[in-house]
């Protein structure tokens, strides 16, 4: 780990918290164990996840596609892991670049490691990503908490979901360990689980295990996963239908609302806030890893 001082800055989308590392040269080594540290909320700084703010040309994972878009968010969980999107992630990582004066209001395009995101910042302050078509392999996983279970639909929004609907979102339990499901085999590489009430007709509320991180405040993508399963459950796939399907899906730390229209193309929009920004003690950061 270079012991030269590290810029960073943390900020929310619908109170999904993230450490943001600007590094345009990729001249930061950010292994596992130092994700862990940045995001541990009592020994680190605190958050979700890690972003890191690379050039695509300078990041091995993004070079071939940079010239689609300058900015790679290389997206880690909280525990280290790498993780192929954050959707709530990438308008925090769009509202870091316009507060960089790296992207103005309009549209901008992000590489993921779930493909390259459109984003448009709206002048009234919220940000749409464009995330992509949901996919909606056949297998599902049954869901078990506290002797309850549920028949979850399986989503893929370029990371895995697994969405359960639930009378009472208390039934999802604690969500601090990776609630049990089955079987295993259908989600290897582990999963996101959203368990989901109704609130009215296009509107539902949702608390996510995320895979890596716990239970989190809020999930974008599995916003976007939730109003897909919640579609097709009440008979509005906008490919059939040929009419947009909009849901406004409440999470803890706020409110996302989903469109997917009848392309299959599925857009997000909500709030990204930077609230605070400094240095990471060298000195402090080379003991501890060390």
């Amino acid at each position: 780990m270079s012991t030269a001082q590290i810029s960073y800055l943390k900020g929310h989308g619908t109170e999904n918290d993230f450490v943001i590392v600007p590094d345009p040269d990729n001249a930061v080594d950010l292994p596992g164990p130092v994700v862990a540290l940045l995001c541990d909320r009592r020994a680190g700084i605190g958050g979700d996840g890690l972003l890191h703010v690379v050039r695509s040309a300078a990041h091995p994972e993004a070079r071939a596609v940079a010239e689609q878009a300058e900015w790679f968010m290389d997206y880690r969980n909280a525990d280290g892991s790498v993780a192929e999107m954050c959707g709530n992630g990438v308008r925090v990582f769009a509202r870091y670049l316009q507060r960089a004066g790296l992207a103005g209001e309009g549209d901008l395009a992000v590489v993921t490691r779930g493909g390259v995101k459109r984003v448009h910042i709206a002048k009234e302050g919220d940000i749409t990503v464009s995330m992509g078509r949901a996919l909606l392999p056949a297998e599902g996983v049954t869901v078990t908490v506290d002797g309850r279970s549920w028949e979850a639909r399986n989503v893929n929004m370029g990371n895995p979901h697994a969405v359960a609907f639930v009378h009472d979102l208390d039934h999802a339990g604690d969500l601090h360990s990776v609630p049990p499901f089955a079987p295993a085999s259908v989600y290897p590489d582990g999963v996101n689980i959203e368990f989901v009430a109704d609130r009215g007709p296009g509107h539902v509320a949702m608390r996510v295990h995320e895979r890596g991180s716990g239970e989190t405040r809020s999930c974008g993508t599995g916003a976007c996963a939730v109003a897909v399963a919640a579609a097709r459950r009440d008979g509005a796939d906008p490919a059939v239908t040929g009419a947009p399907a909009t849901y406004r899906v409440d999470l803890p730390g706020g409110t996302l609302v989903i469109t997917e229209y009848p392309d299959g193309g599925i857009d997000m929009t909500g709030p990204a806030v930077i609230v605070a920004e400094g240095v990471i003690d060298a000195a402090w950061l080379e003991t501890v890893t060390g």
